[in-house]
């Protein structure tokens, strides 16, 4: 797309849904719940710039040119309308705000861009100079000692997604272009406050939207009373609190995600908005 690889996992066949991973995530963080969606959807999954298969070039890292790149990669597809589902990031709201023709229901997962609190240490990491320390916080040798421990738990069957996910944001960064992608993503939306990206003004615009809430009780990247406080805001909006659940339910649990969001689905009509109505809200909202 433009130019540069973009990569991507698609499976299945029906009405489309599109995941989005979150902040040195990958396409590969949907692997097992993709599988289970493919038997009744089509499922797209893909890398954003800067991520994974991606090409990471300089340049734009904001939500604004995430959300327009889904918009062409789904147009590159023959895609024009989607389930749009992200964790973490906050990209699935830009495109929705951005793009709201093309948003049939919208799943937030653990969402960034409700609140100003995050945690301490992606706060640390947009700390002016961070990308001089980020080498010596995350040297390669680091990253092949750490596969082996890995490995060695994996194949006697020990199982700790959670702790599995981070290790593999973690293992990304020992690569020189997937830090410096990742702090321009950082200090896109966060700075040593906290998020600096807050939707809430704006989440009156998806009240025509079927929405879902989900998110883990224990979830230490970003708090679980996002979650209640965005409900709040969209008081049709349908809330899910996974407890004993951390930051990346779909990870932690694929099988009840993978329920939650086909029960979520089949039980809502897909939104059907044109730009028309779009522009109505808005003008009641400046009203």
């Amino acid at each position: 797309l433009h130019g540069h690889d973009v990569g991507y996992r698609m499976a299945g066949s029906g009405p489309a849904i599109l995941l989005i991973h979150g902040m040195a995530g990958s396409s590969r963080t949907w692997h097992d719940a993709m599988h289970l969606l493919a038997r009744d959807y089509t499922v797209v999954a893909p890398d954003l710039l800067g991520h994974g298969e991606s090409a990471k070039p300089m340049g734009d890292y904001s939500l604004g040119a995430y959300a327009s790149g889904l918009r062409d990669l789904l147009g590159a597809l023959g895609i024009e309308r989607a389930t749009l589902v992200g964790q973490s990031l906050g990209v699935a709201m830009q495109l929705a705000y951005q793009h709201p023709e093309m948003v049939e229901r919208l799943v937030l997962v653990g969402s960034g861009g409700l609140g100003r609190e995050v945690s301490w240490m992606l706060r640390a990491l947009t700390l002016p100079a961070a990308e001089y320390v980020m080498p010596v916080l995350f040297p390669r040798f680091a990253r092949r000692g750490g596969e082996k421990v890995v490995a060695f738990f994996r194949n006697r069957g020990v199982r700790a997604p959670h702790i599995a996910e981070i290790w593999s944001a973690y293992a990304s960064l020992t690569e020189t272009e997937n830090r410096h992608a990742f702090i321009r993503t950082v200090r896109a939306v966060i700075d040593p406050g906290g998020q600096t990206v807050c939707a809430k003004d704006r989440l009156y615009l998806a009240a025509a939207v079927p929405t879902l809430i989900a998110w883990g009780d224990r979830d230490d990247i970003i708090p679980v009373q996002h979650a209640y406080d965005a409900h709040e805001l969209l008081p049709e909006s349908q809330l899910e609190i996974f407890e004993g659940a951390g930051h990346f339910l779909h990870v932690e649990h694929p099988a009840r995600f993978a329920a939650m969001l086909r029960d979520f689905i089949e039980r809502t009509e897909p939104a059907n908005r044109d730009l028309g109505s779009y522009r109505e809200l808005l003008r009641a909202g400046a009203a």
